[in-house]
């Protein structure tokens, strides 16, 4: 993988919530609108387990690891964007073996704020409330979209409580 700029090419996770600047990121998506939440497994796996090769078809890379963008607030379903950061755009839509649409896609610069996950994907719901506060306490204003890298790819043998995910959400705009 090509390297990815900062704050995205951090070897250590973050134990506190950071604010910086961000580059933004070209990216392989798939969309999808009123996603049952229930469902995410199923569109994480017909995803993640076929993208990079079909990007490969194309010339195009993957230079991070994998990552889901929300565009609000997930509660029974969601707004969101499943795919990878690429090295070069996507000009025309793909379609995968588990029938989803890939498109072009990306990550918004900006301020951010950011912080990681040490664990199981079941804690991720309590990190982002710990998060979220953290960033109220730092005078600062979450808005959409957020995102998260799943740093660490998951594969059967390991334990999940090794799993890092990196959390982030784009920040008003100050003044």
């Amino acid at each position: 993988m090509s390297p990815m700029p900062a704050p995205y090419d951090a070897a250590e996770p973050a134990t506190s919530c950071r604010i910086t600047e961000a580059p933004e990121i070209t990216t392989a998506v798939v969309v999808q609108h009123d996603f049952p939440m229930y469902d995410m497994p199923a569109l994480m796996d017909g995803t993640f387990s076929h993208l990079a090769e079909a990007l490969a078809a194309q010339g195009i890379r993957p230079i991070g690891p994998a990552f889901s963008l929300h565009h609000r607030a997930p509660v029974a379903t969601a707004d969101l964007e499943v795919g990878f950061p690429v090295d070069a755009p996507l000009t025309e839509t793909l379609e995968l073996p588990s029938d989803y649409e890939v498109i072009g896609s990306s990550i918004p610069g900006g301020r951010i704020a950011w912080i990681s996950h040490i664990g199981a994907y079941g804690g991720l719901a309590e990190k982002w409330g710990a998060f979220t506060e953290q960033v109220g306490e730092s005078d600062e204003q979450m808005t959409y979209p957020f995102w998260e890298f799943y740093v660490t790819e998951p594969h059967p043998d390991m334990n999940p409580a090794t799993l890092r995910t990196d959390l982030f959400s784009l920040l008003e705009p100050r003044g």
